[in-house]
């Protein structure tokens, strides 16, 4: 049997979802293809932050840009999406990490995001079960969290009210030149093809530049109040950005139903899904640095996931040289949640030759050769 579509879109994480919606209300026919769970995979081990992050200017015009787009969807957004503008603290531990607080708070000053030092007393004011050792912190208070699999859902069901076809529980056996292969033996003839599929996406599109991270996240009981923003050390990218060894970082996150999401861990060359005890050992003890309470609360679950990393930490959005059907929408690694809204439009500006708001040249898939990609 054979369907044709304007766009099939391989994955239904928050990026693939984000698409989806974004090419049906643009009016097109439009197919999505998932395996498993609508954001069951990469978007449910994510910790649905909406943040600002200035590890490279394209990182930054990225992710604000997706922010903005955030903003604005979600006076639409269902409450179980829990959308919260609960702001960032990004804290200082010492004096030595104050010139980098300072950095931070001049180069989001002068891009228009709003930002706010505030030194010991305040930071103690802002979040009391913090430690008093912490010398200070910036605060983004246009950063945002939100539950990511009901956001995806979301979506998903927005692009099928509007005509969108899903096929759920169908494992792309091959993809390319236009055609979409199911295993049931349904063949999608379509003009266009965009691979979301995050972990997987290499089996469907091979030799792109993408590594597996495997990451852990803890979620507690309900304590309202015990925190009211998401909190980030500063030493967070440091630690995000080590390819050559496990690493851990303070990473908070109050939810709306009064529970605590802590992360956060990278491990990269590890397939299994298990919980590695000695990381989350590593990520509580690092966390009760800096909030020594966390010790007196419990823990509801522990889980693991993969997101994808590639070389320059940014994310591949566009056409595969080759196939001029094929567009690739992977390696959003951490920044998924935040970054899948102007993943989409940036997408959209591709297939309908209209200039993007910010470059499209940063995020090309162009930029890596195929030896760079077995490197």
């Amino acid at each position: 049997m054979s369907h044709h579509y304007d766009v099939v879109v391989l994955g239904a994480g928050i990026v693939g979802a984000a698409c989806a919606l974004e090419f049906t209300q643009a009016g097109m026919r439009v197919a999505v293809v998932e395996r498993g769970v609508i954001g069951g995979e990469a978007t449910a081990a994510g910790m649905g932050h909406i943040v600002v992050m200035d590890d490279s200017p394209a990182q930054f015009a990225l992710t604000r840009y997706s922010q903005l787009l955030w903003a604005e969807l979600a006076p639409t957004l269902p409450e179980n999406i829990e959308y919260d503008r609960c702001g960032t603290l990004w804290i200082a531990q010492n004096e030595e990490e104050m010139p980098e607080l300072q950095r931070k708070y001049i180069y989001y000053q002068s891009l228009g995001v709003p930002v706010q030092i505030l030194d010991s007393s305040g930071l103690t004011e802002a979040e009391p079960n913090l430690s008093t050792s912490l010398v200070g912190a910036l605060l983004v208070p246009e950063d945002a969290v939100l539950y990511s699999p009901a956001a995806a859902l979301f979506m998903v069901q927005c692009a099928q009210k509007m005509g969108a076809k899903l096929y759920l529980e169908k494992t792309v056996v091959r993809a390319g030149e236009s055609e979409v292969l199911l295993d049931d033996a349904t063949m999608l003839r379509t003009d266009r093809i965009v691979n979301a599929m995050g972990a997987s996406a290499s089996t469907v599109t091979p030799d792109l530049p993408i590594r597996k991270r495997k990451g852990h996240l803890i979620i507690t009981d309900r304590y309202p109040g015990f925190c009211r923003h998401q909190m980030v050390e500063l030493g967070y990218l440091t630690s995000a950005h080590s390819v050559t060894s496990d690493s851990v970082a303070f990473n908070l996150q109050p939810r709306r139903t009064g529970q605590l999401l802590l992360g956060s861990s990278r491990q990269f060359d590890v397939d299994n899904g298990f919980v590695d005890r000695s990381i989350v050992k590593a990520m509580v003890e690092r966390a009760q640095r800096f909030i020594p309470k966390l010790s007196s609360l419990s823990a509801l679950r522990i889980w693991t996931g993969f997101r994808v990393a590639t070389p320059d930490h940014l994310p591949l959005i566009g056409a595969i040289q080759g196939d001029a059907s094929m567009f690739v929408a992977v390696g959003h690694e951490g920044l998924g949640i935040t970054t899948s809204l102007a993943t989409a439009h940036l997408l959209l500006d591709q297939f309908l030759e209209r200039t993007s708001i910010i470059p499209l040249d940063p995020y090309s898939p162009s930029r890596f050769s195929v030896t760079e990609a077995h490197a």
